[in-house]
């Protein structure tokens, strides 16, 4: 790859004081939004998301040996993994879930420094990962119109309500109106300010108690939850079969985001220092993470926009914005500023995030040009979508269930493996 000449910082550059912390803030900004918003829809703490995402990007940072300027924030991937999981068995069943989630990414770091990369691409290719994230998406399309629709949509009896709605497609209008003009860094926060236009909306309109926010303390430990502490760490087959088809998935999306890095700084990232190291570097951050009660990370695109605006590659700066992440996740009233975003709202953003994660899906089997006049391409997508989105499981045992995107991802890549014809169609 040819070297950045234009460049600000490069990836090892120590910035200035003042440049240090405006540009961290840039890109703490940056993922902000979506890093909050996971924990929001599975009921874990935004403040121990954060403080999860700082710790995660640290690792990262000293696993991958200071060459590469990526922040890892809450994956959305995960997001009805956990819900299913924490559903049945709680809270400490889904870390148990999201630890060894992580603890496959480095099994897969460990086999790709041995045997490369071409056993994983094949395994996992645009026709079964780009319906796979399609599922992602559209399995969450529900939860986003609930949301925007209802006065409280998780009650027994749903109340529709016409404030909610307006206010949910005003955030919309908000968040699409930023995205598709505004330029320079204010166009990397379209969610963020987003969020703000809805929440002014609801204090408007009185659906906002302020009362918790002024309650609460400025420093404040987040509510962790450790293992053996708060729960009795176990071993399920089942969880285990619900998390870790997904974690293979998103493993992809791990790589697509090295490849535009690599690109964008100038540097070839997948050779050094390598990408087991950036794959084992998201895998501790994960671990990290779900021993302290927050959700499975991933390398943020959101931030890879901050880098290509700033042309500031230095990881200093990704560590500055890690450290105040972390620092962030101990101020109370952040944490209750959170919690009392409506409804409505998060509704609103979660129509265009969820529809944007599907969309990628389709994007992904679009760029790479997938075939859908060859029969075997035709066949590996529609059984992927239908038994994804329509909820198809197979009860193994009493303990162990396939179902949603896990089945859909282990009927695809079984599919991909057996229907002749595999070579003309990749």
């Amino acid at each position: 790859m040819e070297a950045k000449k234009d460049i600000l910082l490069d990836v090892n550059e120590v910035p200035k004081p003042f440049q240090w912390f405006s540009l961290s803030i840039q890109h703490l900004f940056a993922m902000f939004g979506s890093t909050v918003l996971v924990p929001f829809f599975v009921g874990l703490s935004p403040g121990v998301a954060l403080v999860s995402s700082g710790l995660g990007t640290l690792s990262y940072l000293l696993i991958t040996k200071g060459q590469i300027p990526a922040y890892l924030g809450s994956s959305f991937a995960f997001i009805t993994p956990i819900l299913i999981v924490k559903g049945g068995g709680g809270p400490g069943e889904a870390m148990i879930g999201c630890f060894f989630a992580g603890l496959l990414y480095g099994i897969i770091a460990l086999i790709i420094k041995k045997a490369g990369i071409r056993w994983l691409m094949s395994l996992l290719p645009p026709v079964v990962v780009g319906p796979v994230i399609i599922v992602i998406g559209l399995s969450l399309a529900g939860t986003a119109v609930n949301m925007a629709m209802y006065e409280d949509p998780y009650a027994e009896t749903l109340v529709y309500s016409t404030t909610h709605i307006m206010i949910a497609l005003l955030t919309l209008g908000v968040t699409i109106f930023c995205n598709m003009f505004l330029k320079g860094f204010l166009g990397l926060i379209p969610i963020l300010l987003g969020i703000f236009a809805g929440y002014a909306a609801s204090a408007a309109a009185g659906l906002i108690d302020f009362t918790p926010i002024k309650e609460a303390s400025w420093i404040e430990l987040p509510p962790f939850i450790f293992p053996f502490v708060d729960y009795t760490p176990t071993i399920s087959g089942g969880v285990l079969a619900i998390m870790l088809p997904v974690a293979i998935v998103t493993l992809s999306e791990h790589i697509g985001h090295q490849m535009i890095l690599s690109n964008v700084v100038g540097r070839n990232f997948l050779e050094k220092p390598g990408l087991h190291r950036s794959i084992m570097g998201d895998g501790a951050g994960i671990m990290i993470g779900s021993l302290i009660g927050g959700p499975p990370l991933t390398s943020y695109g959101e931030n890879i926009g901050v880098l290509t605006i700033t042309k500031a590659y230095s990881v200093y700066i990704i560590g500055g914005a890690a450290a105040a992440a972390i620092i962030f996740g101990f101020v109370g009233k952040v944490s209750a500023v959170i919690h009392s975003i409506p409804h409505a709202v998060m509704g609103g953003i979660s129509i265009l995030l969820f529809g944007i994660i599907a969309s990628s899906g389709l994007r992904m089997l679009v760029e790479n040009k997938v075939d859908f006049a060859e029969k075997r391409n035709l066949i590996i997508v529609s059984v992927i979508l239908v038994i994804g989105i329509g909820g198809a499981y197979v009860q193994l045992n009493n303990d162990i269930q396939l179902s949603g995107m896990a089945l859909a991802a282990i009927i695809g890549i079984a599919l991909n493996l057996i229907l002749p014809n595999r070579e003309k169609s990749e």
